[in-house]
């Protein structure tokens, strides 16, 4: 089976004493966290903070301790296996610029409304997991 390899970052701010997390609508109007192919020099966390910037123009400063990894079958690709490596990052109060071609939109949304906006099982177990981490700080 062939492996493809992406990463990116649940994307935070804090407003109000409130989490928005930053979540980016694709082309195909799936939502899901910025986040992108692994070059061959890169490390897992320079892909997420080039990615980050590239889809949504934002500068990420990331939360030591966290990564999550979601996997799975890609439909488009049969006999491939996707594994998308997250991390948990801080943005500041900058307005987000979606990256024309790749990126639909940009929205910043409360903990509930982000986890029902995910169409996949595995989106809304990584936002979960960043959730309760940021809890713990």
């Amino acid at each position: 089976m062939h492996q493809e390899i992406s990463c990116g970052a649940v994307l935070y701010t804090l407003r109000d004493g409130q989490y928005l997390f930053v979540i980016v609508q694709e082309q195909s109007g799936a939502y899901s966290f910025p986040k992108g192919h692994m070059e061959a020099c890169e490390t897992e966390m320079e892909t997420a903070r080039r990615e980050i910037l590239e889809e949504t123009g934002l500068k990420p400063v990331f939360v030591n301790g966290f990564r999550e990894i979601d996997a799975y079958d890609l439909r488009e690709k049969p006999g491939t296996r996707k594994q998308v490596i997250y991390f948990l990052a801080k943005c500041g109060n900058e307005t987000p610029n979606p990256q024309q071609g790749e990126i639909r939109k940009i929205v910043l949304l409360p903990y509930d409304q982000a986890m029902q906006c995910f169409e996949w099982e595995g989106t809304r177990r990584v936002l979960m997991a960043a959730y309760y981490f940021l809890k713990q700080l």
